[in-house]
């Protein structure tokens, strides 16, 4: 800790100093306002130039707009610096464990900020406006997650108000407004099936059964491998290679809870097949976690792979939020997979990320979080939920329109599970609810099962995000497919275009050329 601090400090000297700066009135008053009122958060934004005297950076007021939003970003990041040594200091305030617990998160969440922000601020040559805004997009997801912690585990009145979030997330909102890269179309990076982020190496990897690789390091309960826990595995990964370092974990249950860390880069864990290697963890927030803590297994490095594994979370319905998989690593991939839990199964937590032909199983929001993911030829299982609990298949959580996040499910199946199947006429069971004020999700050319309720969606609490989300069926199929029951919201859309039902394909969602025609999977348009 007491590094990462040295290194917070390090970082927020080198930094431009706004907050110390004698406030200048007179620095072109009317050129603030120009740029400012381009924003959603005008006042927030001329707080902050008010503070601007000569930045070494910056040659007075901006003068582009592509100036501006860099301003933008290094005020977001002084600020998310100043922030995380405030959120550092106020771990000898926390009264208990349960806030103890939802501070850690915070430290870690705005760590993570502060990678995105120096990732947007120092971009490689590949990096595109599309990029920038799904690292910004992140970043306020974050923000978003350090305070869910606290409520959940209803602990507010001690540290909560001391964590300066509301500032922070203005002005990253501002810049997404600003970047605006729902206008861009993203390279066309898909090929057979998975995304082009992924090498041809990788892609024949995913493809061959087993993996053709020799992995780096062997993971085996019986002794035969390098390790007996993937845990242990896990120390000896590289940190920030750009190279795939492969981790295969023979069959068996391997009963843990494992990380990987925002410095694992590339990494790839594969098992013997979903039903033969299974981790399995129990954590909840029944339990004293919060969700965001209570992942049998989380991902924060980017480009991960899973392969050929079951993630499970045994906490059960009685224990709420109980989370198999988090994930926030960009660039992500699972291929035949399983998740299982109950409710919030599967926690896409943020950046973007793929599945293909993977099951999910759960209960009330149990596909949920702020990812740009996209689910492909997976199959979906309601379980049987608590008596008077509905279920829920997704939850989005997307909290700015301008971020370019929500959730496609597309060429995939939803369906009862062997437990709910004799009961239905018992449970209800929706495609997804607003956990967010402007919550996206769409199912495309999907099997709709007789479990769905005629009225397809639910309400979070009386009209709440009904006028600003956005939820959308196209061409699904099965007996629960037609929309001519659905709800009358305004954000609710039955989609008839192939144009508008274009923008969650791959090509405009996760940067990909559309899969539907050409990823060789049998589909029924």
């Amino acid at each position: 800790m007491a590094k990462s601090l040295t290194l917070i400090i390090t970082v927020f000297i080198s930094l431009f100093s706004l907050s110390s700066t004698a406030p200048s009135s007179n620095i072109f008053p009317n050129a603030i306002d120009f740029w400012c009122n381009k924003t959603p958060h005008p006042q927030t934004c001329k707080h902050y130039f008010s503070f601007i005297n000569h930045d070494p950076h910056q040659d007075g007021i901006p003068k582009t707009a592509f100036q501006f939003k860099n301003l933008i970003l290094r005020i977001a990041m002084q600020q998310s610096v100043e922030a995380q040594i405030q959120i550092t200091w106020l771990g000898t305030k926390c009264r208990s464990k349960q806030e103890k617990t939802a501070w850690s998160n915070c430290v870690t969440l705005y760590q993570d900020t502060i990678n995105l922000l120096n990732q947007a601020l120092n971009p490689t040559k590949q990096s595109t406006s599309y990029d920038l805004q799904t690292w910004l997009s992140t970043a306020l997801t974050n923000i978003d997650t350090c305070q869910t912690g606290f409520h959940e585990l209803r602990v507010i009145d001690n540290v909560l108000p001391l964590i300066p979030n509301k500032n922070i997330s203005e002005i990253i909102s501002d810049f997404l407004a600003l970047n605006n890269a729902s206008s861009f179309i993203p390279p066309k990076t898909h090929k057979n099936g998975f995304p082009r982020w992924l090498s041809p190496h990788d892609r024949k990897l995913l493809e061959s059964s087993p993996p053709s690789l020799t992995p780096d390091v062997v993971v085996a309960k019986d002794g035969s491998g390098n390790f007996e826990t993937i845990k242990e595995a896990l120390k000896v990964v590289p940190k920030m290679s750009q190279k795939r370092f492969a981790i295969y974990v023979k069959r068996g249950v391997y009963n843990e809870n494992i990380e990987i860390e925002s410095s694992m880069k590339n990494v790839m864990l594969y098992g013997d097949g979903m039903k033969l290697t299974i981790i399995s963890g129990s954590r909840s927030v029944g339990g004293g976690w919060t969700t965001f803590d209570s992942a049998t297994v989380a991902v924060r490095g980017d480009g991960f792979v899973g392969r050929g594994i079951t993630f499970r979370n045994t906490a059960g319905a009685e224990k709420h939020q109980a989370v198999a998989v988090r994930c926030g690593g960009d660039l992500s991939v699972f291929y035949r997979c399983g998740f299982e839990g109950y409710q919030d199964t599967l926690y896409v937590h943020s950046q973007r990320q793929f599945y293909r032909d993977c099951y999910i199983y759960g209960t009330v929001d149990f596909i949920f979080g702020n990812a740009a993911v996209v689910f492909q030829s997976c199959n979906i299982y309601a379980r049987r939920p608590m008596q008077k609990q509905k279920n829920v298949i997704t939850a989005q959580g997307r909290t700015d329109p301008n971020q370019n996040t929500g959730i496609c499910i597309e060429n995939s199946r939803v369906m009862a599970a062997e437990d709910l199947a004799p009961e239905l006429s018992s449970f209800k069971t929706f495609l997804g609810r607003p956990w967010r004020e402007y919550s996206r999700t769409v199912f495309l050319q999907t099997y709709l099962d007789r479990l769905i309720d005629p009225a397809g969606w639910l309400e979070w609490k009386d009209d709440f995000a009904l006028q600003t989300l956005y939820y959308g069926e196209f061409k699904n199929l099965g007996p629960r497919a037609s929309t001519r029951d659905r709800v009358k919201w305004p954000g609710f859309h039955s989609i008839t275009s192939s144009t508008e039902a274009s923008k969650f394909t791959v090509e405009n969602f996760i940067g990909g050329r559309s899969w539907l025609p050409g990823t060789g999977i049998p589909f029924i348009p």
